[in-house]
């Protein structure tokens, strides 16, 4: 007997009620950190022209870069909660990390590219000096400071709520998390540069905080492209999720040997399962189609990412024999 069981056809589902929930607090998250950065954007660059600084001018990029990022990650949140249709029948989960990787290669593009542009160019032609235009620039910095620090803490303490680091799954509050976070350490650098700049009347200092903030925002884009890549070509679920399905699989009676498991990331939230199987022997197609679907609901009912699941069965005593008779290599 070597029989195949209809599989599941559902859709998956649009999203469960606690991840709407938790899709809401990342959208509030993401528009806090967009009005932040778009003010701070605007203050950096006024203050940067001003003063005539280089450092304050990276910042303004990579201020401009987070607001157009954030921006992606506003659409990610939106389009991957679109049900699945007829082409595309497994939903637009992975819509979630393609707008993150376009965050990401803006931040590499527009933040760390264009701090790279301004460290070189003031090595190269140094800077205009102006002692009150240093000292505005030191004020929106000191700002922007205060204001990037309090949405970093509104992500951290989302990614609390969400059990932790290794726990925030969601690459629109990472992304977040690491827009603020590089935003808080690219102002302190900044401000360190313009404050050396001011005390020793040596560019190199202003210069140097440029190529920093640069290597740091290029750091940051290829860690979160990475991720995002990773996503989009298919990425295995969690280890612990495989092995839980994998035991449940073998913990069912009708149920000889798992040949294979194979898992993949549909979303944020939803997982395909696929699974070669070997039954017991003595089953007949109905009962194997009926044992098929059992299995299938309850690995659905424990693991609710899996909501697409294939199994691909045979008897035990038949696929022996098949075994047997396969030619040996020479």
């Amino acid at each position: 007997m070597n029989g195949k069981p209809p599989t599941l056809a559902q859709p998956p589902a649009a999203g469960n009620p606690s991840s709407l929930r938790e899709d809401r607090r990342t959208r509030v998250t993401v528009l806090v950190a967009l009005t932040a950065n778009v003010v701070i954007a605007v203050a950096k660059t006024v203050g940067g022209l001003v003063a005539g600084s280089p450092a304050l001018l990276s910042e303004a990029a990579h201020s401009v870069a987070d607001s157009m990022n954030e921006v992606f990650l506003l659409a990610a949140l939106r389009r991957s909660r679109r049900p699945a249709d007829s082409r595309h029948p497994f939903g637009y989960g992975k819509e979630r990390f393609f707008w993150s990787l376009l965050a990401a290669v803006g931040i590499f593009v527009m933040g760390g590219c264009f701090s790279f542009f301004q460290g070189f160019e003031a090595l190269r032609r140094g800077a205009s000096e102006s002692y009150e235009g240093y000292v505005a620039g030191l004020v929106v910095l000191g700002v922007a400071l205060v204001s990037e620090g309090i949405s970093l803490l509104r992500a951290l303490h989302q990614v609390r709520t969400q059990g932790g680091a290794s726990r925030a799954r969601d690459p629109a509050l990472r992304t977040v998390v690491a827009e603020d976070g590089t935003a808080v350490l690219g102002v302190t650098l900044a401000i360190a540069g313009m404050a050396l700049h001011m005390t020793t009347g040596q560019v190199v200092w202003e210069a140097l905080a440029s190529l920093a903030i640069g290597a740091l925002l290029v750091y940051v884009a290829y860690r979160l492209g990475r991720d995002a890549r990773d996503q989009l070509i298919g990425r295995a679920t969690d280890p612990e999720h495989s092995r839980r399905i994998r035991a449940m699989l073998e913990a069912q009676p009708e149920i000889d040997s798992v040949e294979s498991l194979l898992t993949m990331k549909l979303g944020l939230d939803s997982t395909l399962v696929a699974a070669r199987v070997d039954l017991t022997p003595g089953l007949d197609s109905e009962e194997v189609e009926l044992v098929a679907e059992r299995i299938k609901r309850s690995v659905s009912h424990a693991i609710p990412e899996a909501e697409q699941i294939f199994l691909d069965v045979t008897d035990a005593a038949t696929a022996k024999r098949a075994g047997r008779r396969e030619p040996r290599g020479g």
